[in-house]
């Protein structure tokens, strides 16, 4: 189910809230990016409820949360390995942590929304309705506009 060996010593534990500022400095890049979601630290922080870390030695090498919507329907969240530690099977790794999560609280399904359609693939995702049905979304407000208004509540 990895991607690839673990060629470094690396914990995948559940997130605390220790995590949160190294969680936000990781995903940072990525979001100036566009690569992954913007979002507040109350979000970031809620996240971590449900979230877990690589750890190598001191430092957080890659995060990933699940979003538990209902017993029906959970989400994979901000998937992120710092770029020096990719290709060692941490994404996966984590994803599988999330998943595990979300089949001990008797979730049905776990999705996710990824540009790496093969690297979700490789982990067992699938289309539920394979050639019928693909997620769309219409978007009724810009999320800069939504993020700068949260900003402002903090």
């Amino acid at each position: 189910m990895e991607q690839g060996r673990l060629t470094t010593d690396y914990t995948i534990r559940r997130a605390v809230e220790a995590d949160l500022e190294s969680v936000r400095a990781l995903l940072e890049p990525l979001v100036v990016a566009r690569k992954v979601l913007r979002r507040t630290r109350i979000e970031t922080l809620a996240l971590l409820e449900a979230a877990f870390v690589a750890e190598c030695g001191q430092s957080i090498a890659g995060f990933c949360a699940v979003e538990i919507y209902s017993k029906k329907l959970a989400e994979i969240q901000c998937l992120v390995v710092d770029s020096e530690h990719q290709r060692q099977g941490l994404g996966g790794k984590l994803v599988q942590a999330c998943v595990d999560l979300a089949r001990q609280r008797g979730v049905m399904e776990v999705m996710a929304i990824s540009a790496s359609e093969k690297f979700l693939q490789d982990l067992g995702f699938d289309y539920s309705l394979p050639d019928q049905k693909r997620a769309l979304f219409f978007q009724l407000r810009s999320r800069d506009e939504v993020y700068r208004e949260m900003e402002g509540e903090e």
